[in-house]
């Protein structure tokens, strides 16, 4: 296998217009392509910051979808490299945006080499935001 990179994720959501402000307005991603009526569900639709892109998606007309939960299998989270930790949490709560996820009562915390902060999508799922790609 000759994997090139990594093309995308598919989000699925039940708060389709909280989401889909959540990615274009607070991390700034762009809309490539919205459909309707999709394959049975209401949307689809592609966003794309850079190289990375989200699809996007509602669930198929009849699903219920269970709520994002950390202990299931599978992804965990997302995370974004960025210049500087401080500078991204001002920004995004300069935007309204309040949903961080707290550690030792803190919302930046200090990891090995660099800082972080994690957010928490309107559908769910858990965003983190690093400095330094060092492992």
């Amino acid at each position: 296998m000759n994997i090139k990179s990594l093309h995308h994720i598919c989000i699925q959501t039940e708060k389709y217009c909280e989401s889909l402000d959540f990615y274009t307005r607070i991390l700034g991603f762009e809309i490539i392509k919205e459909s309707k009526n999709f394959h049975r569900r209401e949307y689809n639709t592609w966003l794309r910051l850079e190289n990375f892109m989200i699809e996007l998606q509602t669930p198929k007309k009849g699903d219920k979808l269970k709520e994002w939960n950390s202990l299931n299998e599978g992804p965990v989270h997302l995370c974004f490299l960025v210049e500087n930790v401080s500078k991204e949490y001002s920004l995004i709560k300069e935007k309204g945006y309040t949903n961080f996820k707290v550690k030792n009562g803190k919302e930046i915390y200090r990891v090995e080499n660099g800082y972080l902060f994690k957010i928490k999508a309107p559908e769910g799922t858990e965003i983190e935001i690093r400095d330094n790609s060092e492992i």
